[in-house]
């Protein structure tokens, strides 16, 4: 189980269906939605304002969620969030994606089927409109998102929902380590692409 931590008398809210790592850790008005992934070092804060994780979306290593005093973070569904991103007090859109490393500020907002490049720093209070990329350091607008990448980050979405799937199903485990590999060692099953109900229609 992850670190859970209750604040001001405020505990955590896990869905059931979600899966959230054991290194994860989230204290007080943090809501996580139905097949959510949230993954290794991921630090949600809801210790001065909500943050709030919908249905599909996933939160990946290191992800750092918190908010000013008030504020609130949403994650709106099958939105993502790279590896190091860090979020704060912003709202991302639904199969919109914050690139690893990026960092989105207060009362930002992302739009629907939206992209933050990697690296990149979205500045308090920008709306990046639907299906935008945006890039840079401040980040500004660089080109409408075509078909083709929606469905490169539909395909991401549920990449991690089949990880969701296969950590609940007991398939990431501890294990102690071998000293040598085995002569017939496989690498692992590559990720299963499944539905996923948030993306349905």
């Amino acid at each position: 189980m992850a670190f859970i931590y209750a604040y001001d008398d405020v505990v955590p809210v896990i869905d059931p269906t979600a899966f959230v790592h054991e290194t994860a850790v989230l204290i007080g008005d943090v809501i996580i939605g139905p097949e959510v992934y949230v993954g290794p070092g991921a630090s949600l804060r809801g210790d001065s304002g909500r943050i709030s994780v919908l249905r599909g979306a996933n939160l990946q290593d290191n992800v750092v969620a918190h908010t000013y005093p008030g504020g609130e973070v949403v994650v709106g569904e099958a939105a993502a969030a790279g590896h190091g991103a860090v979020l704060h007090g912003c709202r991302l859109g639904q199969l919109s994606l914050v690139g690893m490393n990026a960092v989105v500020m207060d009362d930002a907002e992302i739009g629907d089927f939206s992209v933050v490049a990697a690296m990149s720093f979205v500045k308090t209070g920008m709306k990046v409109p639907p299906r935008t990329m945006v890039a840079g350091v401040p980040a500004k607008p660089l080109r409408e998102v075509g078909e083709a990448e929606i469905g490169w980050i539909r395909e991401g979405a549920l990449s991690y929902d089949d990880l969701r799937r296969r950590g609940l199903a007991g398939e990431l485990r501890r294990a102690e380590p071998l000293t040598a590999p085995e002569p017939d060692r496989r690498t692992v099953r590559a990720y299963q692409v499944k539905p996923l109900s948030a993306m349905r229609g």
